[in-house]
């Protein structure tokens, strides 16, 4: 399945964890992507991701023809040092979002991840962007690793397998 989205990865607790960024053409998702470049993010794809699931996990990487390269508004498309894929913990949509918003989860190809809403040209965006992986994520991928272990499927369809 591919998505207009952007994928970048944060290395947390020894391990990379993605978050998928979406939302309509110029919401920001390649301005935000850039800013978290620049705060210890690393580039997966930007504009098109490729998903699949794989033992229970979401995983993207960039379709070939956009393997490293990002868009940067005014200046064009560049080359950006990319990882070649990595596990999706978050979904975020750049949308405007509540304060205090409720759990929310996204599904892609028969699995749920956790989702949230940041609006995307914040200032203060790429550090939520961490701070969400660093919290939902771990949580969302702890609370289905349990449930796995303990022979739950977590959330209806939520099992690829």
């Amino acid at each position: 399945m591919i998505v207009h989205a952007g994928l970048l990865a944060a290395y947390i607790d020894g391990t990379w964890r993605g978050v998928l960024i979406e939302g309509p053409s110029g919401a920001g998702k390649s301005d935000l992507a850039l800013r978290a470049l620049d705060h210890g993010f690393r580039l997966v794809a930007d504009d098109r991701v490729v998903l699949w699931a794989c033992d229970g996990a979401l995983f993207g990487r960039a379709p070939d023809t956009l393997s490293g390269l990002i868009e940067v508004r005014g200046l064009g498309v560049l080359p950006e040092p990319a990882l070649p894929f990595c596990r999706i913990a978050l979904a975020v949509a750049c949308e405007q979002h509540e304060r205090m918003p409720a759990p929310a989860f996204r599904d892609y190809v028969g699995l749920s991840i956790p989702a949230l809403s940041l609006q995307a040209l914040e200032s203060s965006a790429p550090a939520k962007l961490r701070r969400a992986l660093q919290h939902l994520g771990a949580w969302a991928e702890e609370a289905y690793l349990d449930a796995l272990a303990a022979g739950v499927s977590p959330r209806p369809g939520g099992d690829s397998r």
